[in-house]
């Protein structure tokens, strides 16, 4: 099928997950474009699988918001409009703000001491995802940034101990990501132009500097915001 690069096959532990997995990064990498469209039968022939594991992806991916059902035809990629993408960047910012004031307040426990093993351990391994993914920015690697990006925040989000917030931050990101590539994609050259202040934001969070970090997340919307939309007008 053209569009789909996937490997031929998948093992059968977790078919359902890992389609999944396999054809949000195909849309992420721009591989499969917004508007195309496929069968269930083209992707289970693509990896060499039955149809009903395929058919539970498809349907798992269009409830994310990631796919749209073709009724009688099966399925194809979400277009997101410039609308779309400056409501998922307004609502993103409504979950970090929150985040951010329970930090302040020091209502969560696990973040009231920074120096609290558990959360020094993790929140290192937060800044190494930041550091890949300002590597990749600065190389203009868009596919290496954004897998970093997206394992930054869902570790980041998990600090809080809510992992209903955790999943709804994720799919957030993951469809400005998917809103985004279809623009960013037509750049030959990506290099100083994708954001790079993950380590700053962490290191805010690391001296309890909620302005700092505040600050460093609405720069990095603004910065999404104005990027895409710049690119939208050609």
């Amino acid at each position: 099928m053209p569009g789909i690069s996937g490997p031929g096959a998948v093992t059968r532990s977790t078919l359902r997950q890992q389609i999944a997995d396999a054809l949000r990064d195909e849309v992420l990498a721009g591989r499969l474009q917004p508007g195309q469209a496929f069968t269930v039968k083209e992707i289970a022939d693509q990896y060499g699988v039955s149809a009903t594991p395929v058919r539970e992806a498809l349907v798992d991916l269009s409830a994310q918001g990631l796919l749209e059902a073709d009724q009688h035809r099966g399925f194809r990629v979400r277009r997101y409009s410039l609308t779309d993408f400056r409501e998922m960047i307004e609502a993103r910012g409504l979950v970090t703000d929150g985040m951010f004031r329970v930090l302040h307040e020091g209502w969560h426990e696990a973040l009231r001491d920074p120096l609290d093993a558990r959360v020094s351990a993790t929140l290192a391994g937060v800044r190494r995802r930041g550091e890949e993914a300002q590597r990749a920015a600065g190389a203009g690697d868009l596919t290496v940034l954004i897998g970093y990006d997206l394992r930054f925040w869902r570790e980041l989000s998990l600090l809080f101990g809510n992992p209903y917030l955790a999943d709804f931050l994720h799919r957030l990101r993951v469809q400005t990501w998917v809103c985004a590539v279809q623009h960013l994609r037509r750049l030959g050259d990506l290099r100083g132009v994708l954001w790079c202040g993950h380590t700053e934001l962490v290191d805010a969070l690391v001296k309890r500097d909620t302005s700092a970090a505040h600050a460093a997340v609405a720069a990095y919307n603004a910065h999404s915001l104005a990027l895409v939309e710049r690119l939208a007008a050609g």
